[in-house]
């Protein structure tokens, strides 16, 4: 498990200390991201991973992203889970432009893909 100092890269301003291969982990079942589109209305899919987080952001339902995005779930998921508060701040950073649709998609997918690929790099 490799520790990272601090370094300056683009939207993530800094990575101080932070476990890179914990972050990037597979997790069990129990603690996966499960997407649903209204309460009760689970989609069928789950994140069980930073990289098939980044993957499913792509293909659930817009509703779903939404949902989640304006209940904070997201957020709450990558910093209590993943725990990656730099991720979560630009995560927040996105709710707060009240975006919908596939524009809030693609915004949501570059935010996390930067971030995962950042990561993948400092191992």
């Amino acid at each position: 498990m490799k520790k990272v100092g601090e370094e300056k890269t683009g939207l993530f301003k800094k990575v101080e200390s932070i476990n890179v291969s914990r972050i990037l982990r597979e997790l069990p079942r129990n603690v996966a991201f499960y997407f649903f589109t209204s309460t009760g209305n689970y989609t069928g899919e789950c994140a069980m991973s930073l990289g098939d987080f980044v993957r499913k952001i792509r293909e659930v339902d817009i509703k779903s992203m939404e949902f989640h995005l304006y209940r904070e779930d997201f957020e709450k998921w990558v910093t209590e889970t993943l725990e990656d508060k730099e991720l979560a701040q630009e995560i927040e950073k996105l709710r707060k432009q009240n975006l919908s649709g596939e524009s809030l998609r693609q915004k949501l997918h570059a935010v996390v893909s930067k971030r995962h690929e950042q990561l993948q790099r400092m191992l």
